[in-house]
């Protein structure tokens, strides 16, 4: 997939009329993919290419001033949209400046003007322009007048409520693996670089990964069993989320990681994605180091049978 950034990418002659969607596609989740698909079936029908258009930032955080917990950064959905098989994802700078701009200026300016579109998939709950005043009964009306073809893709349901970001957020907050598993078609996540910690877990005989997160979305504190896949091969791991109260320490949660059976060198400046599988246990404190490593031991073996 061509990635292109920003306003200043386009016209781009390679695009030759698209067949086009838009979002900030946070999770890449099920309803977000049977968009994509659509344009992906349409686009090859007509032997066109396909477009994704996403933004750099969620407009909440402009429109509202405040951040918006995400389930998944800007480089793994750019990676998730690459991997449906997308042509090329343009990436818009979500600013002041341009959360003024008009529906009607973002369909003529932008979609059909700069990217020359040929088609439009809309999802089912989407709204865009200024003011969110652009809807399909609008792009609709407007696609006649500019030649643009406009298709609608039906939501997918889960216990009678459209899949969304919103539902998956609640879903990893509150624990619930198994329901975001589902919604999401694929096992939850986080993504963080690795970073020097306290090295307790090398005293113990558990060396981990400590991960600085890249966003914000993460299950509860406890001990999970995880995938983290690596170099070409995925290892089952131990993490654990919370503040390490055995040793009574200061400071904030940690996301610690023990790589099963891994045999390589440090992992300080890697990026690392740890998928969750199950849920073994709560975080606690032990009476010493020595119950700590028997029960270490222990989840370690409830994680490799883990599925």
């Amino acid at each position: 997939m061509e990635i292109l950034s920003g306003l200043e990418s386009l016209p781009d002659p390679r695009l030759r009329s698209p067949i086009v969607t838009w979002g900030v596609f946070d999770g890449v989740h099920r309803g977000h993919r049977r968009v994509i698909e659509q344009v992906l079936t349409w686009a090859r029908a007509d032997g066109i290419t396909s477009a994704v258009v996403t933004f750099d930032r969620h407009p909440e955080e402009v429109l509202r001033d405040r951040k918006v917990p995400l389930v998944t950064p800007l480089g793994e959905r750019l990676r998730l949209i690459g991997a449906l098989g997308v042509d090329f994802c343009v990436v818009l700078n979500f600013t002041v400046e341009f959360s003024k701009t008009s529906a009607e200026e973002f369909i003529r300016g932008i979609i059909a003007g700069r990217m020359g579109a040929k088609g439009i998939v809309l999802g089912h709950d989407s709204r865009f322009g200024r003011d969110r005043a652009g809807d399909l009964d609008f792009l609709s009306r407007l696609g006649r007048d500019v030649g643009l073809e406009v298709r609608h893709s039906e939501p997918e349901i889960y216990q009678g409520r459209p899949v969304s970001s919103s539902l998956i957020r609640e879903a990893i907050f509150a624990g619930n693996l198994a329901e975001a598993t589902f919604l999401l078609g694929r096992p939850p996540s986080v993504i963080g670089t690795v970073v020097r910690g306290e090295r307790r877990g090398t005293k113990l005989g558990f060396p981990t990964a400590n991960l600085e997160l890249h966003h914000a979305v993460r299950p509860p504190p406890g001990v999970y069993a995880a995938d983290v896949p690596l170099e070409g091969r995925t290892y089952r791991a131990v993490v654990n989320i919370g503040t390490r109260p055995t040793f009574q320490e200061k400071g904030g949660e940690t996301i610690e990681a023990h790589l099963l059976d891994y045999a390589g060198g440090d992992l300080y400046g890697r990026v690392a994605e740890v998928r969750f599988i199950a849920r073994i246990r709560d975080e606690k404190r032990f009476d010493g180091p020595e119950s700590l490593k028997r029960q270490i031991a222990a989840d370690i073996d409830v994680a490799r049978h883990a599925v």
